[in-house]
């Protein structure tokens, strides 16, 4: 599906309900698998999160993930630890092209036996799950920190829990802070100091209790984008908490410097757009953020004013090369865009061609980034369907809130 995204109503004013966030719901997933009497409340609908319970609950012995990294990376270590149960783990294409070994080996360190079916290092991989006793292992912190909270989330299964140590710089640091919150929630005794992480094993099942999913903060930038490309705009959205676990609540304070206020009341989140916004060039590091950065250079591209933006080098290893693909998007549009392995540069401008087709290479966050450009240029979205990974009502809620869009191939 392609399709043409435009709007000319500029006076946004709606409410908007997203669904759970992706990233809470898939690790409590797998503490629900491991911990039954757990019930979960306003999870994702999303792609990635269907495949991630599905996965669990099945009894295939080939257990394929599509492109849900976070099933992968999750998954890996949940049948590590699954005794008894033998599957081989694989998923799309470009999860074949997507590195595992950091964590593979990790595991190897715990005892766990994991072979690759094909390329040292990629899925597929074969897991042999089983008891594991071991529990001091050590991980590069730099690469990914789905790798870690993969690792932690296992922990409390574990005989002798996990002492964790983290070698370097330690990138999105939020999310693994996500991760100890949730397992604190269930009664796990956690500690995180310095470079190293201790996780106790849970001896006794977690009392019986309902755990509510907060809703997606991912999901809710491409609202800010949009409140900051209308000429007057209030947007609320729910269910959201004013202290999050999800580190991309930083849009809050992020979208203050390109005109966008927020207010909480109650499980409400409403954004303003700010009247006689000053408007300057912006530097922003988001190690702990990365998956905002295509909003956010998106956003600046609208507002006709630049950015630099770093700590981007995990998004080499996304569903696309998403660095690369931003500065080949961008630049269709008109942009003058430079990057690096880890950073991303956008020079000021106030002209954006029009009528380009945005190609999202299977990735749902270059679909929803780019959409909001339709405030300001009518653009087509190539394989629009892509968002349901993570969020499947985008198209709907857009068309809420006086977005026209058609399903279409060209302009002519």
């Amino acid at each position: 599906m392609n399709l043409l995204v435009q709007t000319s109503q500029l006076d946004l004013n709606e409410q908007i309900a997203i669904t759970g966030s992706k990233s809470e719901t898939n690790r409590l997933l797998l503490l629900q698998a491991l911990f039954p009497n757990i019930t979960l409340a306003n999870t994702s609908n999303s792609d990635d999160s269907e495949v991630m319970q599905k996965a669990l609950v099945g009894n295939d012995e080939i257990v394929d993930i599509h492109h849900a990294g976070t099933a992968m990376r999750f998954l890996t270590a949940y049948f590590a630890v699954n005794e008894g149960r033998e599957v081989v783990l694989t998923g799309s294409q470009r999860m074949t092209e997507r590195p595992i070994k950091v964590l593979v080996e990790a595991l190897l360190q715990l005892g766990a036996q994991i072979t690759y079916e094909k390329e040292e290092g990629y899925p597929p991989i074969r897991i042999k799950g089983q008891k594991i006793t071991a529990s001091k292992v050590s991980i590069p912190a730099n690469v990914s920190s789905q790798y870690i909270s993969a690792l932690l989330l296992i922990a409390p299964k574990l005989e002798n829990g996990i002492e964790l140590t983290l070698v370097g710089e330690i990138t999105s640091v939020p999310y693994i802070k996500m991760t100890l919150a949730l397992l604190n929630e269930i009664g796990v005794e956690t500690n995180f100091e310095g470079n190293t992480i201790t996780v106790k094993p849970l001896t006794t099942n977690p009392k019986q209790q309902t755990l509510t999913v907060e809703s997606d903060w991912s999901s809710a930038s491409y609202y800010f984008s949009l409140v900051a490309l209308a000429e007057t705009a209030t947007v609320s959205l729910t269910s959201y908490k004013e202290s999050s676990l999800q580190g991309d609540s930083a849009l809050v304070e992020l979208y203050k410097e390109m005109g966008v206020t927020s207010h909480f009341e109650g499980n409400k989140l409403t954004l303003t757009k700010q009247e006689n916004f000053d408007y300057k060039d912006i530097r922003f590091d988001l190690n702990n953020t990365p998956d905002i950065a295509q909003t956010i250079v998106v956003t600046c591209l609208g507002l006709g004013i630049g950015c630099h933006l770093t700590g981007l080098h995990t998004l080499k290893i996304k569903e696309t090369d998403r660095l690369e693909a931003l500065r080949i998007e961008l630049t269709k549009l008109g942009a003058n865009i430079s990057v690096t392995n880890d950073s991303l540069t956008l020079v000021a401008t106030n002209n954006i061609n029009r009528e380009v087709r945005i190609d999202t290479y299977n990735d749902h966050r270059m679909a929803m980034a780019f959409a909001p450009l339709g405030l300001k240029v009518p653009i087509i979205i190539n394989n629009a369907d892509v968002v349901s990974k993570s969020y499947p009502d985008f198209w709907d809620d857009l068309k809420k809130i006086g977005f026209f869009m058609v399903n279409k191939w060209s302009f002519t």
